[in-house]
């Protein structure tokens, strides 16, 4: 099979009905495979995440086959998002697909719940590095067991558990987050910083081209 491959990344709908069953089957054989254990994930509820528009596939649009699958948990009113149950079809790994996936679920989450804050507990290097790309940063294991909105709220996510667990913080999972408050903020300060040194460049260039002017003023004023 090629190496590249132009698929369909889109929010899922009650029409992806059809997949359930193997997503489940993948999502579950992929974790025994890593050693991993994750919160088992049934067809209700993955039925329940198309119907809210909080899932992304990705499909061959040649032969119709699923490509790729994840959710979108959100809880405390809308203050928290995660991604959950990233899973791509064992024939098409390597091609990216987990990229676009996440990318598209981060438009859909920043468009659905622009003010929440988006976490991400992963095992996977490559989700990592997406997730950096995204401008998602590691957070200590510490300041998550700190948050109270989090840990009050946070019962509903899937990861919940595995995260609870995680008492040796050398473990396997690495928390990482998203805080719009905090990129709007290095966002407007970088502008600041930028325009700050647009003026002294322009400064610098008026003054380039009045010193000679003042030279020869002063030398006619002799």
């Amino acid at each position: 099979m090629e190496q590249e491959l132009s698929c369909i990344v889109r929010i899922a709908t009650s029409g992806d009905y059809k997949y359930t069953g193997v997503i489940i089957e993948e999502m579950t054989a992929s974790a025994a495979k890593r050693g991993v254990h994750i919160h088992p994930r049934t067809p209700e509820y993955i039925m329940e995440k198309m119907d809210a528009g909080l899932s992304v596939i990705a499909i061959n649009p040649e032969n119709g086959e699923w490509v790729g699958f994840c959710c979108i948990e959100v809880w405390q009113h809308e203050k928290y998002v995660a991604n959950s149950g990233l899973i791509i079809s064992p024939q098409y790994r390597g091609m990216g697909i987990s990229r676009e996936i996440k990318i598209k679920l981060f438009e859909q989450c920043r468009l659905k719940f622009p003010r929440a804050r988006l976490f991400s507990l992963s095992t996977s290097p490559a989700v990592r590095h997406i997730n950096t790309e995204l401008g998602y940063k590691a957070l200590p294991h510490a300041e998550i067991m700190q948050d109270e909105l989090f840990l009050n709220g946070g019962n509903t996510w899937v990861n919940y558990v595995e995260l609870m667990n995680d008492k040796d913080l050398s473990s396997q999972y690495v928390a990482m987050v998203y805080d719009p408050v905090e990129e709007c903020a290095e966002a407007a300060l970088t502008g600041v910083r930028q325009y700050l040194d647009e003026i002294k460049s322009i400064g610098k260039k008026a003054e380039n081209i009045l010193e000679p002017l003042n030279v020869e003023y002063v030398a006619k004023a002799v």
